[in-house]
């Protein structure tokens, strides 16, 4: 019988003013920002795509997302490749800190009835070194807040990284 780890493994990174986490086993690498192509269609959500070792990769600006004020795309930051299911996401963040080992026993739950834009991101929230860290849900970044189920990488988006791709 499997025991359920006692420690979580969290990367830390800055969005804006405030401290994100997410948990080490989805992140495939972090990247410096590199050459973004557009997407042949226009996307709200998606900047454009990176190719990575022959994988062409969607970009997310991260600001963009929580409706901050996006960034000159490689002027600083970070891209963190991220383990969706099937496919791979590029996360452009403003920095990555550090990792932090985390007790799950100390992971609470997010703040309830509060809304607002990236509240439905939110897997949960920590205290490391007296700092609080927003804990990411990764497989929630595509949907759309006002439909639960309603995918923002929706038919069009997909169809145009296809074509971008070659698929």
């Amino acid at each position: 019988m499997e025991e359920s780890p006692t420690h979580i493994e969290l990367a830390c990174l800055c969005i804006g003013n405030t401290q994100f986490a997410v948990d080490i086993m989805r992140i495939r690498e972090i990247l410096v920002p590199q050459k973004l192509s557009t997407l042949p269609c226009a996307s709200d959500l998606l900047d454009g795509v990176i190719t990575l070792r022959g994988s062409v990769i969607p970009v997310m600006n991260m600001r963009k997302r929580f409706g901050m004020p996006a960034l000159e795309y490689g002027s600083s930051g970070k891209l963190l490749v991220v383990s969706l299911v099937g496919q791979l996401l590029a996360l452009a963040v403003d920095d990555v800190t550090e990792v932090i080992s985390v007790p799950v026993s100390e992971i609470k739950p997010p703040i309830q009835n509060v809304s607002g834009i990236g509240m439905e991101l939110l897997l949960g929230v920590c205290l490391s070194q007296n700092r609080v860290f927003m804990i990411l849900d990764i497989d929630s970044l595509l949907t759309s807040q006002s439909d639960d189920q309603s995918t923002l990488l929706d038919h069009s988006d997909a169809i145009c990284i296809q074509e971008y791709s070659g698929e």
